[in-house]
C-alpha cells in the first residue's frame, strides 16, 4: 500500500516539474518576443538603409537625351541626371546609375534593383496607383515629328494608320496608339528619329525639349515638329510603393534647390530656361 502511494506521489512530482518547465519556455521576456516578431515581419526603412549603405541606386535609360546620355567621352550625363545627383549630394549618400531599356525601368524599380528612377517617367493616375512620385520636377509638352519631306502629316488625327516609333511602354506610344498609328516598338528618341530620317517610319510623338535638343547639335538633320499637343505632362523621380520616408526626404532636398536657385541652373544650362513652369 506504502509503495503505490510512494508511486503515486513521484508521478505526480515530475508531471508537476514538467509542467513548471514547459510554463518557463512559453513565457519568454518583453524583448525576446518583441526580437521574434521584428524578424523578417516588417521591411527596413529605404531612406535608413540608403543613408548607412551610403549609396542611392538609380535607374534610368542612358539613351534619351538631353535628359538621360551619354557624352562624347562616353560619360552619364543629362538634365535628369544631374538633378538625382544634386539629391544624392544632398542627401549625403553617392548616386550609383543603373542603366536599363525603358520597358524594363518599371520591372527593375519592382525587383529592389534600384531606389528610385530618374528618366522623365510622367506623372499619370495608373502609375500613381503602383508607385510613389517626388514632387514634380519638369512640365513637357508632347510633341509631333516626322520627316521634312513629309507634307501629308499635320496634326495627331493625320497618324492613323501611319507607323510611329516608339519605346511600347511609354506615354507617347499610348497617345500615338490613342489617334490609330502602329507601334513601332525602338530603344529610345535616337533610334526613332534615325527611323524618320530613313523613312522606315512615318512620326514619332515625343517631348519637345528632346527635339529641340536635338536640332541643337544636328540642326541638319531632315525632321521637323508638325503639331504641339494641347495639354502639359509633369514628371517626377519614380519610387516604390512603401518608402514615404524616402520620398519625403527627396521632395525636401528638392525644394531646397528651387529655394537656393540650383534647380534653375540646371535647368537652363540644358534648356535655356526654367522647366518646371
Amino acid at each position: 500500500m506504502k509503495f503505490k502511494l510512494l508511486s503515486v506521489l513521484l508521478v505526480s512530482a515530475i508531471l508537476l516539474l514538467s509542467a513548471c518547465g514547459n510554463s518557463d519556455k512559453g513565457n519568454k521576456t518583453n524583448d525576446e518576443a518583441s526580437k521574434d516578431n521584428n524578424a523578417g515581419g516588417t521591411s527596413e526603412d529605404l531612406l535608413t538603409k540608403v543613408q548607412d549603405e551610403g549609396e542611392l541606386v538609380i535607374g534610368t535609360e542612358g539613351t534619351y537625351p538631353p535628359f538621360t546620355f551619354h557624352d562624347e567621352k562616353g560619360e552619364l550625363t543629362g538634365f535628369d541626371v544631374e538633378i538625382a545627383e544634386e539629391v544624392a549630394k544632398r542627401l549625403d549618400v553617392k548616386p550609383v546609375f543603373l542603366e536599363t531599356q525603358w520597358d524594363a525601368i518599371f520591372a527593375g524599380l519592382d525587383s529592389k534593383r534600384f531606389d528610385m528612377v530618374a528618366n522623365q517617367v510622367g506623372i499619370r493616375e495608373d502609375r500613381t496607383e503602383k508607385y510613389d512620385f517626388s514632387v514634380p520636377y519638369i512640365t513637357s509638352s508632347a510633341v509631333l515629328i516626322a520627316n521634312s519631306d513629309n507634307k501629308d502629316v499635320k496634326t495627331f488625327e493625320d497618324i492613323k494608320g501611319l507607323k510611329s516609333a516608339h519605346s511600347l511602354t511609354s506615354n507617347y506610344a499610348d497617345t500615338a496608339r490613342k489617334y490609330g498609328a502602329e507601334i513601332v516598338g525602338v530603344d529610345g528618341f535616337n533610334q526613332a528619329i534615325e527611323l524618320i530620317n530613313t523613312k522606315r517610319v512615318d512620326v514619332t510623338i515625343n517631348d519637345k525639349m528632346s527635339f529641340l535638343d536635338f536640332k541643337k547639335h544636328k540642326p541638319d538633320a531632315p525632321v521637323q515638329i508638325v503639331a504641339t499637343a494641347d495639354d502639359a505632362v509633369q514628371s517626377g523621380l519614380m519610387f516604390r510603393k512603401g518608402n514615404e520616408t524616402l520620398v519625403n526626404e527627396v521632395n525636401k532636398v528638392f525644394n531646397e534647390m528651387i529655394e537656393d536657385g540650383t534647380y534653375l541652373e540646371i535647368s537652363e544650362k540644358w534648356f535655356g530656361e526654367d522647366v518646371l513652369k
